[in-house]
């Protein structure tokens, strides 16, 4: 039974930094795509990050680009989302993600398990 569960979420004042966790179980971790997507309230689920999990190579979606890093430790099975220069505007429900197959860079269809998610509040 594949089980993402999130941690590190919390709030904290623009300008700061949280590391988010996704500890993953229960299928094969390597080769397989992670992400981590995120959804404000009353907007729609927005990917973030996405990593490989065969070579680590890694996609961002613009919004984040140069402030947040995707990493992973494979000896684990945990996937990292270190967010740095937080804004008001990352505020939002962060969820990880499985997708076992390639296709469009943070496409929530073709990811098949997610996480219970973790919230994230920046204030200003």
């Amino acid at each position: 039974q594949v089980q993402l569960v999130e941690s590190g979420g919390g709030s904290v004042q623009a300008g700061g930094s949280l590391r988010l966790s996704c500890a993953a179980s229960g299928y094969t971790y390597r080769f397989n795509y992670m992400g981590w997507f995120r959804q404000a309230a009353g907007k729609e689920r927005e990917g973030v990050a996405e990593i490989y999990t065969g070579t680590g190579s890694t996609y961002y979606a613009d919004s984040v680009k140069g402030r947040f890093t995707i990493s992973q430790d494979n000896a684990k099975n945990t996937v990292y989302l270190q967010m740095n220069s937080l804004k008001p505007e990352d505020t939002a429900m962060y969820y990880c993600a499985v997708a076992t197959y390639p296709g469009r860079f943070l496409d929530p269809v073709r990811y098949n398990y997610w996480g219970q998610g973790t919230q994230v509040t920046v204030s200003s």
